[in-house]
This record gives structure tokens, sequence and C-alpha cells, in this order.
């Protein structure tokens, strides 16, 4: 997803420093003890700096990233996956 966001923020010309650009995540694993565990939960935070102006486009590109993901789209009916930003204004 990560990748994912750049990509799209790149498209639409949000200018962002790719190298301070980064995420947490944060996954949630579950199972009783000597049975299987997995994964149920994954939540990614972003952490970006980008122009005042461009907040709009940010809050878009955040909004519709998950869906131009193929790691989302392909496990997203098996684990609940979150996302959030931390976005400070240049």
């Amino acid at each position: 997803m990560y990748g994912t966001l750049a990509g799209a923020l790149a498209a639409r010309k949000v200018e962002f420093d790719r190298s301070t650009f980064t995420a947490d995540v944060e996954g949630t694993i579950e199972g009783a003890e000597k049975e299987t565990i997995r994964i149920t939960k994954i939540h990614v935070n972003y952490h970006v700096a980008i122009p005042a102006d461009q907040r709009d486009t940010f809050d878009r590109a955040l909004r519709v990233h998950p869906a131009g993901c193929p790691a989302h789209e392909s496990v997203k009916d098996a684990i609940a996956i979150t996302h959030s930003a931390d976005v400070t204004a240049r």
C-alpha cells in the first residue's frame, strides 16, 4: 500500500519528499496457543509532509489508493485493512 500511495501522489503531482515519507504498520494476530494463528487486522499509518494547497488532492489519493494496490486487493476479504495519515503542511 505504501508504494501504491507514493505512486498515486506522484501521478497527481503532489509534492512530497520520498526520503521522509514513512509508514508505521501494525498487525493483529489471533489464535489460541498451540493452534494455527492468523493475521486478522492490519493498520497502516502514513507520515508525510505536503504543501498545504495540495491537501484535497492528497486526501483523494489516500481514499482511493487501496483499490489500486495488488496486495490490498489480494487479502482484503481475509484481513481487515485500515489506513490513516499524519500529514504535515510545509
